[in-house]
């Protein structure tokens, strides 16, 4: 049986989404228990009406909780009964919790993870590692960093290659994923000195499928599974990206609605059109894995809603039932 915390009143739409999430995931996946941290009586309320194994859930009552406008480093320290300080507190004391989801404060969630959980032996910094699709049926890309260290040196960035690799292996089954490095040009030659040193570290790195440099460009494209990049490179492409596609539909929505003929045209290609709309849906992904802690953390979107919530919560599960923590250990220990 795995167990999986989640902090139950992280999020903007909390604690409904996390407990439907949370519910949902029992009822797919047999062998996990799932404890829910957060205020008991609206858990109670919420769960009255649900049917699920009640033998594999357990409530853990916090009253308090860690907003987006609070400190993160004080909050952890400081707001100890708030649900995300009680669930790191579970994870880092209870053996048999391997993993903690939610999708509350991102800063408090990096503080939480350095200050209770900590590193895995010889990995330099964790590291975000967000899924997107691809414009290839059932394929899938990764950007590692996305947020979690704006400056990086080669080391770094290596390890998030080989952790990143092995995130794409055991949680999704890639094998040997095609990995890149974000630069302006895709000449070996390109980019500053980061980008250089990298470059002639991953080339050389046997545990890494390293195919060379990608511009930003063709993060969708299909052609790579794992961009390696610093964290605040990342979260430009990552966000810059997201912001793209919101908008390209928006247009495409407002062209199609533009005139009687147009709408005729939106009719005859609705079908096509939510298929698309579904691919770019975030909620279908999960979240974030941040890469590097001594357990398993996912940081879901603030804005998730209850499917976003069970594949964080399937991710969390198919990391551990998969032995990533452990694997990474190995491969950065050798």
């Amino acid at each position: 049986m795995i167990k999986i915390v989640v902090d139950a009143m992280g999020g903007d739409n909390s604690p409904q989404v996390n407990v439907k999430g949370a519910v949902r995931a029992l009822n797919q996946l047999q062998d996990v228990c799932i404890v829910l941290v957060g205020d008991g009586s609206q858990l109670d309320q919420l769960l009255a009406g649900e049917a699920f194994d009640k033998s594999r859930l357990e409530i853990l009552h916090a009253p308090d909780v860690i907003s987006c406008n609070d400190k993160p480093t004080e909050a952890i320290k400081n707001k100890k009964d708030s649900s995300m300080s009680k669930a790191f507190e579970l994870v880092r004391t209870d053996p048999d919790a391997r993993a903690l989801v939610t999708i509350g404060s991102t800063g408090a969630l990096l503080a939480g993870t350095v200050l209770r959980l900590g590193r895995i032996k010889g990995v330099k910094r964790p590291a975000f590692c967000p899924i997107l699709p691809t414009v290839v049926p059932n394929r899938i890309v990764s950007i590692c960093d996305s947020g979690a260290n704006v400056d990086c040196d080669p080391l770094w960035l290596q390890q998030f290659a080989v952790m990143g690799s092995l995130y794409l292996t055991k949680a999704f089954g890639v094998e040997k994923p095609r990995v890149a490095l974000l630069n302006i040009g895709v000449e070996e030659e390109k980019g500053d000195n980061l980008r250089k040193e990298t470059y002639q570290l991953l080339s050389n790195t046997p545990s890494v499928n390293f195919v060379g440099n990608m511009e930003s460009r063709d993060l969708l494209s299909g052609k790579f599974d794992l961009v390696v990049c610093d964290g605040f490179s990342g979260n430009v492409l990552l966000k810059s990206t997201e912001g793209a596609c919101m908008e390209l539909m928006r247009l495409l929505k407002n062209a199609l609605k533009s005139s009687f003929k147009s709408k005729i045209g939106a009719l005859l290609v609705k079908k096509k059109l939510y298929e698309v709309k579904d691919l770019m849906d975030y909620n279908k992904y999960g979240g974030a894995v941040l890469l590097g802690a001594n357990k398993t953390v996912v940081k879901g979107h603030g804005s998730s809603n209850e499917e976003a919530v069970f594949h964080c919560i399937e991710q969390a599960y198919r990391m551990e039932a998969n032995g990533l923590v452990e694997a990474i250990a190995k491969e950065i220990t050798a």
